[in-house]
């Protein structure tokens, strides 16, 4: 992609952030995008064809930042320390911190969620995208309690358990930023899946 095209489009993604953020997703218009931006209409159809489509690029533009947080986390936890000392609950927590629980992207993928689920299209392709990033996290996690001595027993099972624990505990967070025990009790729920839906490698503390 040419460089004044790439500047264009991050530019309209950054813009639609901060209306998304302010108007709702359901009430913004390509027309305050652009104008946020401070680009015509025609820079903004020659990016993309929709709201809908520039906020799926946003989405992965995001995921991909959360991806690579997830993996300098582990990466970091496990290059600190052998296997025998390697702590999962310290790199339970390191995972978590890079994962960001921010107001207004939490708004803003609430509002696009409810419009997705009135189309059965886009649905389609939300599904396929979150599939997509349990499969590229899976592998990561897995390596942390490979070096933890244990080892995933239902990948699907656990990739959704962790999608359902970050939402719910995400909206606690929000609910009262800035309380401790709402963080200290994200992580710890967050190991209990990892626990629950994981086996010792050693056959005889499985017994």
């Amino acid at each position: 992609m040419p460089r004044s095209r790439a500047q264009t489009r991050e530019r309209l993604l950054a813009a639609a952030l901060d209306v998304f953020a302010e108007e709702g997703f359901g009430r913004s218009t390509v027309e305050q995008v652009c104008e946020r931006a401070g680009f015509t209409r025609g820079a903004f159809y020659s990016n993309f064809d929709s709201l809908d489509e520039l906020f799926l690029a946003m989405w992965e533009q995001r995921s991909q930042a959360m991806l690579a947080g997830i993996r300098d986390a582990v990466a970091g936890a496990e290059a600190t320390v052998d296997d025998e000392s390697f702590d999962l609950d310290q790199a339970a927590a390191r995972i978590l911190a890079a994962i960001p629980v921010e107001d207004r992207w939490y708004r803003i993928t609430a509002e696009f969620t409810a419009h997705a689920l009135r189309n059965p299209d886009l649905k389609s392709v939300m599904a396929a995208r979150e599939a997509a990033i349990q499969a590229t996290i899976l592998p990561i996690v897995d390596s942390a309690l490979a070096r933890a001595g244990r080892r995933i027993s239902d990948p699907q099972a656990l990739g959704r358990a962790l999608v359902a624990v970050h939402d719910g505990t995400s909206v606690q967070v929000l609910m009262e930023p800035g309380d401790p025990q709402i963080v200290s009790a994200r992580t710890e729920l967050f190991l209990c899946v990892l626990r629950s839906f994981s086996e010792n490698n050693s056959p005889s503390e499985n017994k």
